[in-house]
């Protein structure tokens, strides 16, 4: 399903055109921009304009597999390459030929895999685990990044020839609060999305004030955070709610602290429907109030927890963070049960 490039503003127009002209260039691309902004969703739109489209499209998230995993999962191995390879595995990029290979969180890749990429990339061929045997590949690869490739290259931590290898076009996505015209079209089709999604009209339009609020807030997760208010707005049902919730002012203070957003959905949603599906046949009933304080609870505790092992659990600078007191802090950990997550003494404060 294609999933469109949604917005107004003139960078996402700008986008647009790039990718109209370099769709079918077969040049590798580099997409970066912050978390949440949608890089995947501008991979789709360069995969699904190009001749390649109806060819598999194959994502490889770099920063989810420890190295050996992701070379492996990359190149494939052959039967017996190492212990517990009991079968032969076609790797991503034997399964990407004649399509695309979307390459996220390409700067958390380590040094020698991104020497074997370069190679792959140079020549066009690879050698699987374990086999002496070059396949070739033709593959359109994209990358993506949350984070400064070129200052990993004054790090030592990014092969140079590798970033020009990859970097031949370079699109940027802004952040959505360098963007904020392009939050109704944002919210208008999310909206349609979710109620189609659902079976449901819950969600329905902010209104013109709530909209001006909305288009003010900072939005620190993005495109992705906008898409996980949503899934709250549908168990909480109140945008006035949401919108206190969020603390919006038309000019946040931003936190001395900083906080690399984002936090990923836990699919509240489906929970509650799924809770709601078990108890709607038997004898068992629930009231939406109970519902309402268990989900905004959960939300909270994730929330707390998030901004706690950021801050490598220094409550102090939490507490700043979330606009509370120290001492309400303290409470929460304890009624929610967050728990560190090395079970040990917390960091002094």
């Amino acid at each position: 399903m294609k999933i469109p490039l949604i917005g107004v503003s003139q960078s996402i127009e700008r986008i647009r055109e790039l990718i109209k002209h370099v769709a079918n260039a077969g040049l590798n691309v580099v997409i970066s921009g912050e978390s949440g902004v949608g890089k995947e969703v501008v991979a789709q739109n360069l995969y699904l304009n190009s001749s390649r489209r109806g060819k598999p499209f194959v994502k490889v998230n770099c920063a989810a597999l420890p190295e050996g995993l992701l070379e492996s999962e990359l190149f494939g191995y052959e039967r017996g390459a190492f212990t517990g390879a009991e079968r032969k595995k076609r790797g991503k990029f034997e399964l990407a030929h004649e399509g695309v290979l979307f390459l996220d969180e390409i700067g958390d890749m380590s040094l020698p895999l991104q020497a074997k990429l370069l190679h792959v990339l140079q020549s066009g061929e690879f050698a699987p685990l374990g086999s002496e045997k070059e396949i070739k590949t033709d593959t359109w690869v994209i990358a993506a990044t949350n984070q400064e490739l070129e200052q990993h290259i004054k790090n030592g931590k990014f092969r140079e020839d590798l970033y020009y290898r990859l970097n031949i076009i370079k699109i940027y996505i802004p952040p959505l609060r360098n963007r904020p015209e392009d939050i109704p079209s944002l919210l208008d089709y999310y909206i349609e999305s979710y109620n189609s999604q659902f079976d449901t009209n819950q969600l329905a339009k902010p209104s013109n004030r709530i909209m001006e609020k909305l288009m003010a807030y900072h939005w620190p997760g993005n495109v992705r955070e906008l898409q996980n208010l949503l899934r709250r707005m549908m168990v909480v049902g109140d945008w006035e709610e949401i919108v206190e919730e969020l603390s919006i002012t038309a000019n946040p203070q931003r936190s001395s602290v900083p906080v690399k957003p984002t936090i990923e959905s836990s699919s509240i949603v489906a929970d509650i429907l799924k809770l709601q599906g078990e108890n709607s046949t038997g004898s068992a009933s629930f009231s939406l109030k109970k519902i309402k304080k268990k989900t905004l609870d959960r939300v909270e505790k994730e929330v707390i927890s998030y901004i706690l092992d950021q801050t490598g659990w220094n409550r102090s600078k939490a507490a700043k963070i979330l606009k509370i007191s120290y001492k309400t802090l303290l409470y929460k950990i304890t009624d929610l049960n967050i728990i560190h997550p090395m079970n040990s003494h917390d960091k002094a404060d």
